[in-house]
């Protein structure tokens, strides 16, 4: 490899497949002149294998691509009536590199989807058939000899938040597009049709090629039995009680992928970047260099894709955009002595501190005499063995996955590294690369440090042993406590420095191990310097929100109690509301113990703050009791003392108790999120103004051969309209889509299995339940991304390192004052503006003219004020709107006992008509009266709710808080 880290980039991703066919060639050579080429060898290695099946695969896709371009042009035009054509595609590529693309692919996707050792077939083939779209397009980059912009962010003192800030960022953004746009010739994206064709045309091939020799020995050990057998191999699951086609490895093969280099498997759009990454100038145009990457991640949506490239186009997405070029420009490095020691332990084969044994030590549950007799014995046996059988598949997955990290850090030591970034469709920041990140584990964590260090200053020492102790789990005490307790444990941070597997193994006792032992390492190192002041530290100190989404929730109130349980009111000593929820839930325990509950004294003294944290983070996002159930079960079995057979029943006890233990706590939070799901559910239902005679059968389609067509019935035809999704903006100018809508598959026929496939350009109505359910989280997330990429960019504007992990903040330990008073200022000021109101506003511009049929607002929530209103005369229904836009409070709709009739009309409950409704043969005449009309719809902005009032707990007080983020 050059010394020039920019040419090691552009070769690492220009010729990425040619690298591994080069290294697979090298070491097959090598083993050939040793003599060390017998089968029993090669048998055992992960790369002889994948070297085998290339040169198999391009030999056979050579000759079936041959047949298949002899075929198609056979059957010239005739072939498109038959299928779609696959040569122009599969040989956009040689059949070397479609045959690397192939292998490199399904290994990539091994354990993915919830299928261990294995992958869906859907999944596999969508997976290739893209590899090789993206593969062409990458050439495309190297044939117009693409250059690279510089890094738009040199020092400057403009801030970003001034008008002539953003002008200057938009023009100098807008030049460097144009720039790229002339040097780039992109092709349109491939359909799903073609993916999962070419996918399912390679896969195929090799399904065919590709084996592998397993032996095994007698009893004795002497006589050996070799058998030859497919390295793939495709079968059926049942999932939820659907049937599954998925592709799985060979276990062989699967087991050395848990053990052996896997270098040669990892993609460089999977993998860290040696320079900075380019600047992201449009909504593919960015990250890195030639591997084309897009700036917000969204599946198959086509209407999340034309928001973004509209707004991108307006200039909206301006700062969004710099905020990701802030997190990609941060420099990494490997912390090569705490790889040091983890390679130690992954070596040694024994489980340690989250790091997974290489055979499982989980022990296997015995079976019971009497389980042929007793039906109760065996089923408490076969629920213990159905479990254990999963924490098994579960325990080789982690083992790949920690090998990933491993060998991306080896791959990586004593090189300065990036991380490209993009956004979800809500907005919150991700590193491009999946294996080894700041956002990964604790693992991944503690493998990496900042790729410059800076001195740790009085402020800095000092928050360097308030994070030794927030990793520890020492976090709830107040500051000079967690000072107080690292100074008392200084003899065993520097025996875990200096003893790390042979001491007394304090760190590994921490709730973070790898982080703790990195910082025990950068105490000790300051200590022993001199002048702890002055010591070079590169080291990331957290700041950590307090239940993130709380904290907006109480701003966006201005809820005085949810405040106080949150951090964001000035305290002694920080709060803990999942303590506090714990406790409570405690103590309905004791009662219902003295009353004799089996099922409470099963659990008296086992309701940790773990056991609740998560479902109380999650009440306020809308968690269901089954969901609370299920999350409370996943930790009671984590924790080991609950019989397996148990979980069920007692995780349904505690479910109801932690529910009902929130009560009233957050009763500002509770009142938002009521207001965000009504919102949401009448968008849902809504249908736009130029639907509206479409919707009432006004439009009819096209006579189709002389005849014509069936007129649908009424209530489908406006279900059929109902597609408006829930869009709104956020504070940085970043379009939010909800993509959920009824999902329409259409049926592939390929070589392994019919593959059913979603066609994104396909109009299709929106999930109503979905939208209603999911857009309080959403809206929260969409905030907390705002919050993160305003303080990234302040950070930056004022020359400090950043890093974040969406509400958990890095920078070095010097700068963390700075950066606390900046998260502060950042929330203040995102909160000082009405955000509700200004949410309502948009919907209210957004969704103007807008109407939705009173038919489905029937047995809801809505039912009774939508009554009323369609009932309201003209004078009636614009003092309505006066008070709306006025803003002042709803008053209470008197119930009256009416419903809507079979042909929409609002009646008395004693008028409902009886028996089936007449069908008018005019449909034109049946909705030529206004009256009529009028009973069918209610315009959506009349039944819009209006946004809750506001308590009176001041954002700003947060400036004195000292826990809000720590």
């Amino acid at each position: 490899m050059p010394d020039d880290v920019a040419a090691r980039q552009k070769l690492l991703e220009d010729s990425v497949y040619d690298v591994a066919v080069k290294q697979m060639e090298h070491q097959a050579q090598m083993l050939e002149e040793l003599g060390l080429n017998n089968r029993g060898l090669k048998q055992a290695d992960l790369q002889s294998w994948m070297w085998g099946w290339h040169q198999k695969l391009q030999k056979r896709l050579q000759a079936e691509i041959e047949n298949l371009v002899e075929e198609e042009r056979k059957l010239g035009g005739k072939y498109q009536g038959v299928k779609t054509s696959l040569s122009p595609f599969l040989t956009l590529l040689k059949p070397e590199k479609l045959s690397l693309i192939t292998i490199l692919e399904l290994m990539n996707l091994h354990g993915t989807g919830g299928v261990s050792d294995g992958m869906k077939t859907a999944r596999a083939l969508l997976g290739v058939g893209r590899a090789v779209e993206l593969e062409h397009k990458a050439q495309m980059c190297k044939k117009n000899n693409i250059a690279i912009p510089q890094s738009q962010f040199a020092r400057q003192d403009t801030s970003l938040f001034t008008r002539l800030g953003y002008r200057d960022l938009q023009a100098r953004r807008v030049a460097a597009r144009k720039y790229m746009e002339d040097a780039e010739d992109w092709t349109s994206d491939w359909s799903q049709l073609v993916r999962v064709k070419v996918g399912g045309f390679l896969v195929d091939c090799l399904m065919d090629v590709a084996t592998i020799t397993r032996s095994m020995t007698d009893p004795n050990g002497e006589e050996i039995y070799s058998e030859e057998q497919p390295a793939f191999f495709h079968s059926y699951e049942y999932v939820r009680g659907h049937k599954l086609g998925v592709i799985k490895l060979n276990p062989v093969v699967a087991e050395r992928m848990a053990k052996d280099r896997i270098k040669n498997t990892l993609h460089p759009r999977h993998l860290p970047m040696l320079v900075k990454p380019k600047p992201w100038l449009g909504p593919d145009q960015g990250g890195y260099m030639y591997n084309r990457t897009t700036a917000m991640r969204y599946k198959d949506s086509v209407e999340q894709a034309n928001y973004l490239r509209h707004a991108s186009a307006a200039g909206n997405l301006e700062l969004v955009y710099a905020a990701l070029d802030v997190l990609g420009s941060t420099p990494w490095n490997i912390n090569r002595r705490i790889f040091d020691i983890v390679l130690t332990v992954w070596n040694s084969g024994k489980r340690m501190c989250k790091m997974p044994p290489v055979v499982s030590d989980i022990p296997e549950p015995e079976r019971p005499e009497n389980y042929e007799t007793d039906q109760q014995a065996r089923a408490i046996y076969l629920q213990r063995h159905k479990l254990y059988a999963q924490q098994k598949a579960n325990n080789h997955s982690d083992r790949c996955s920690v090998n990933y990290k491993i060998e991306i850090a080896r791959a990586f030591l004593g090189d300065t590294i990036f991380m490209p970034h993009n956004v979800d469709f809500r907005g919150r920041a991700y590193p491009v690369p999946p294996h080894l990140s700041h956002i990964g584990d604790d693992l991944s964590r503690g493998l990496l440090l900042f790729g410059e260090a800076k001195p740790l200053g009085e402020r800095g020492f000092w928050w360097l042993k308030v994070h030794l102790a927030n990793l520890y789990g020492y976090d709830k005490g107040s500051f000079p406590e967690r000072i107080a307790f690292v100074e008392a444990h200084l003899d065993d941070i520097f025996d875990s420095v200096d003893h790390p597997l042979d001491g007394r193994m304090w760190w590994t006792k921490a709730d973070d191990p790898w982080q703790c032992l990195a910082t025990c390492m950068e105490l000790k190192a300051a200590i022993e310097s001199g002048d702890p002041h002055k010591y070079e530290c590169a080291l990331p100190i957290h700041q950590d929100g307090t239940c993130n989404g709380l904290q907006h929730y109480a701003a966006l109130g201005g809820d005085t109690q949810g405040a106080a349980q949150v951090n964001l009111a000035v305290t002694d000593r920080p709060s803990d509301v999942y303590t506090y929820v714990a406790d409570m839930v405690e103590g309905r325990i004791r009662e219902d113990v003295a009353k004799g509950d089996k099922v409470a004294m099963l659990l008296q003294g086992k309701v940790a703050r773990k056991v609740v944290k998560q479902t109380v983070m999650t009440t306020v996002y809308g968690v269901t009791y089954i969901g609370a159930r299920a999350q409370i079960e996943k930790q009671l079995a984590s924790r080991g003392d609950i019989p397996a057979e148990e979980c069920w029943a007692a995780s349904s006890y505690l479910a109801k108790h932690v529910l009902g233990s929130i009560g009233d706590l957050f009763r500002g939070a509770k009142d938002i999120q009521l207001w965000f799901t009504s919102c949401a559910r009448l968008i849902a239902k809504s249908i736009p103004p130029e639907r509206i005679p479409h919707a009432c059968g006004l439009v009819e389609e096209e006579k189709k051969k002389g005849r014509p067509t069936a007129k649908k019935h009424p209530v489908v035809r406006m279900k059929a309209e109902q597609m408006t999704s829930v869009v709104w903006t956020t504070p940085l100018g970043l379009p939010i889509v909800q993509p959920y809508r009824t999902v329409k598959r259409k049926q592939i026929m390929t070589g392994l299995q019919t593959v059913f496939i979603s066609d994104p350009n396909q109009p299709a109505a929106v999930n109503s339940q979905k939208q209603a359910s999911a857009f309080p989280p959403n809206f929260i997330h969409s905030l907390d991304a705002t919050h993160m990429m305003l303080t990234a960019l302040e950070c930056r504007a004022q020359g400090l390192t950043f890093a974040s992990v969406h509400d958990s903040y890095w920078t070095h330990a010097g700068d963390i004052d700075n950066m606390s008073a900046i998260i502060r200022d950042t929330f203040i000021a995102l909160h000082s503006s009405d955000v509700l109101l200004q949410l309502h506003n948009e919907f209210l511009e957004r969704y103007k003219g807008y109407k939705i049929p009173l038919n489905s607002l029937r047995s809801t929530p809505f039912e009774k004020k939508a009554f009323a209103i369609a009932r309201m005369s003209a004078d009636e229904l614009e003092v309505h709107r006066a008070r709306r836009e006025a803003g002042e409070p709803e008053e209470p709709v008197e119930e009256e006992d009416v419903e809507i009739d079979a042909d929409g009309e609002v009646v008395p409950k004693k008028k409902k008509k009886r028996g089936p409704r007449v069908r008018k043969d005019n449909v034109e005449d049946e909705f030529s009266d206004e009256g009529h009309y009028m009973g069918q719809f209610i315009d959506l902005l009349d039944i819009l709710p209006s946004v809750p009032q506001k308590g009176d707990f001041d954002v700003k007080t947060i400036k004195k808080s000292l826990y809000f983020f720590s």
